[in-house]
């Protein structure tokens, strides 16, 4: 089987784990360990961010940036509906409603004109998503949170080496959040990050990372427990070194298939606008005019095939069963969306002959 993704680890990252574990330090009361600072000043760097702080989950970032923005029960957060529900789940968490909107049906990421229209008198923050590694829209969402005083916190999780008007993920946000998932572009097995350029920001996510600390045993505020351990730390520094290469391959790879592929009218390959970059996190592709049970006997096909094909995402957020509380939107795009796409394998370890025949399986499939 050709996994849809697979985590790219080699003797460099054993060695860093396994010089961790020989010198003792494996965590840090404060989070802040001599590894977990060498990483987060190495990703604040590569992001181009002045500020970079690592936590255990991607999830944990999305939680404590959405806390440190002074989100509370009553009120509004938007984001696309067409997501991971993590995205949804810690705005839940906080006790804030979820404002689920649509999406561009050829990026598959928000619209900022759909987000302006959803904005109330309790709207007090933005969520865009960089769906699949393609980065959303963000200097007219910029423009739009500046207008009406909103804070932004771009949920960056698939996007590692992506770029937006030549600027990496996070510059037009208040925050950034990033996760080191297995399957992620770059991993440390689990393990997030969040970016800032916002000295005060930065400073309170440190103390919330650690039980609202700035000292051992002296909480300042409500916090939490979301330190990164060191052994995540030291592979994630490997991982980061090699993040250019993975990127290359992954870029190779998706422009191999493109091509393989543009012969297929039946499809809607994915799409690099220009004054962007894709990461290629995943490579979506999309069965135009297709009902559900059509892509999924086709997914099922290439996986009888050896060719590890997935679903993201089966069902919009605003159409699981806890969220539906939270209002019952009309979402015409993410709806069909969610019936149409399905991935292909693009990683690193997937080889150009591996392309060829994904290109050609997939060809056969939807004829």
């Amino acid at each position: 089987m050709i996994p849809i993704n697979v985590p790219q680890i080699g003797e460099e990252e054993i060695a860093a784990v396994v010089k961790v574990m020989k010198s003792g330090i494996i965590t840090h009361g404060l989070g802040a360990g001599p590894m977990v600072t060498k990483f987060e000043k190495a990703f604040a760097k590569f992001m181009n961010a002045r500020h970079a702080i690592a936590v255990n989950t991607g999830t944990s970032a999305l939680h404590l940036s959405i806390a440190g923005a002074g989100i509370k029960r009553g009120h509004e957060v938007i984001l696309p509906s067409f997501t991971f529900v993590a995205t949804a789940e810690v705005i839940a968490m906080i006790g804030a409603k979820p404002v689920f909107v649509d999406i561009d049906p050829e990026t598959y990421n928000v619209s900022p004109r759909i987000i302006e229209k959803a904005i109330t008198k309790k709207t007090k923050a933005i969520m865009p998503v960089d769906l699949y590694g393609l980065p959303a829209d963000m200097q007219p969402i910029r423009e739009i949170a500046d207008k009406h005083d909103l804070a932004i916190i771009e949920d960056a999780a698939q996007a590692h080496g992506a770029s937006y008007k030549r600027k990496p993920p996070g510059v037009f946000a208040d925050t950034a959040c990033w996760s080191f998932y297995a399957s992620k572009n770059m991993t440390t097995g689990e393990g997030g990050m969040i970016t800032t350029n916002d000295d005060e920001i930065a400073e309170k996510l440190r103390f919330m990372r650690s039980h609202g600390e700035k000292e051992k045993y002296k909480s300042l505020m409500l916090g939490h427990n979301y330190h990164m351990p060191e052994i995540q730390a030291a592979i994630g520094l490997v991982q980061l070194k090699r993040l250019p290469k993975f990127i290359g391959k992954r870029r190779q790879n998706a422009k191999k298939l493109s091509a393989r592929l543009s012969k297929a009218k039946k499809l809607q390959l994915p799409k690099e606008p220009k004054g962007y970059k894709h990461s290629w996190y995943l490579y979506t592709v999309r069965l135009k005019d297709a009902k559900g049970k059509r892509r999924d006997k086709i997914v099922e096909k290439l996986k009888q095939k050896g060719i590890g094909a997935e679903v993201y995402y089966v069902i919009p957020i605003h159409l699981m069963p806890y969220y539906r509380k939270f209002g019952k939107p009309r979402l015409k795009e993410a709806e069909k969306t969610a019936r149409q796409v399905f991935s292909l394998p693009v990683h690193p370890g997937v080889t150009a002959k591996q392309i060829e025949f994904i290109g050609e399986t997939v060809l056969h499939a939807i004829e």
